[in-house]
């Protein structure tokens, strides 16, 4: 099947995207294209026209700071998992994006455009949640930054206007005493998930502070459970998450099956993610 009809622009800065964005509210913004286009082929989506960000210069950069990774909208997910830097800041980055479809995929698709695509069954969106970033979007009444806790409304939506372009997204560094891990379970490495989490745990000293998951292929949206009162009372982290989520059926995962490998990933990754802390803290 071919897409049906549509407009092309290439704009040459952000302004004129979003100018074009606001002189028509059926138009899509085109980045990596790795979920647009198929869409498109599929005609599950007919936009008027396309405006392609790729002709907008320096919206490709991976900037590390103290704070943290930003990650420009034109950033391809094959160039955020090469880098050091960005993996040193926030190793949970590097975790994630291996997990992120294929190769082909990968060289491809773009970071920013994976997030505001606020596919459930993506691993960047939950990574951005969990570590409380954020996106930064320019639209016609000037630039904002969106919390990642505002960001995702619903499956497939997200607060960003069809008039505003997302220019970057920021993923704060692991702090001191800090740890990560990540795991999804998926019937061939790259497919969707028909479960998987983050979890990002902080130490002080011997004693863990902070413990919290977030879900991929569970809910609508990407959900963070704290599990800190659990982890530190010696309860059961796995059966703590399903009492916070309703996981539900699909075309790859009942969703009693689906439960099971929520509980069992749930008890896994908390581990993994302390030991992980536990190890940082004896290296530095």
């Amino acid at each position: 099947m071919k897409p049906a009809p549509f407009a092309y622009h290439r704009p040459g800065s952000t302004a004129e995207a979003v100018r074009l964005l606001a002189a028509d509210p059926d138009a899509k913004v085109l980045a990596g294209g790795q979920s647009l286009v198929p869409l498109l082929s599929m005609r599950l989506a007919a936009p008027t026209a396309l405006v392609d960000l790729g002709g907008i210069p320096d919206l490709d950069s991976i900037r590390v700071d103290a704070a943290g990774v930003t990650i420009g909208a034109l950033a391809r997910h094959a160039a955020v998992l090469a880098s050091d830097e960005a993996a040193d800041c926030q190793p949970l980055l590097r975790l994630a994006l291996q997990h992120v479809a294929h190769p082909t995929i990968r060289n491809r698709g773009t970071t920013v455009g994976s997030i505001v695509h606020a596919d459930p069954a993506a691993e960047m969106p939950v990574v951005l949640r969990l570590l409380g970033g954020s996106v930064a979007a320019e639209g016609p009444a000037g630039r904002r930054t969106v919390e990642a806790a505002d960001l995702f409304v619903g499956p497939l939506e997200t607060s960003l206007g069809h008039d505003e372009v997302a220019t970057s997204a920021f993923f704060p560094a692991l702090p001191a005493g800090g740890g990560v891990a990540f795991e999804e379970i998926a019937r061939r490495h790259g497919d969707y998930a028909m479960a998987g989490l983050a979890v990002v745990v902080r130490r002080e000293g011997e004693q863990v502070v902070d413990v919290r998951a977030g879900f991929v292929s569970v809910s609508d949206t990407p959900v963070v459970v704290d599990l800190t009162d659990v982890v530190t009372g010696g309860g059961d982290p796995g059966e703590a998450a399903l009492a916070s989520l309703e996981p539900a059926a699909d075309i790859h995962a009942t969703a009693d099956y689906r439960a099971h490998l929520v509980a069992v990933l749930t008890r896994r990754v908390v581990s993994a993610a302390i030991a992980d802390a536990s190890s940082r803290s004896l290296t530095r």
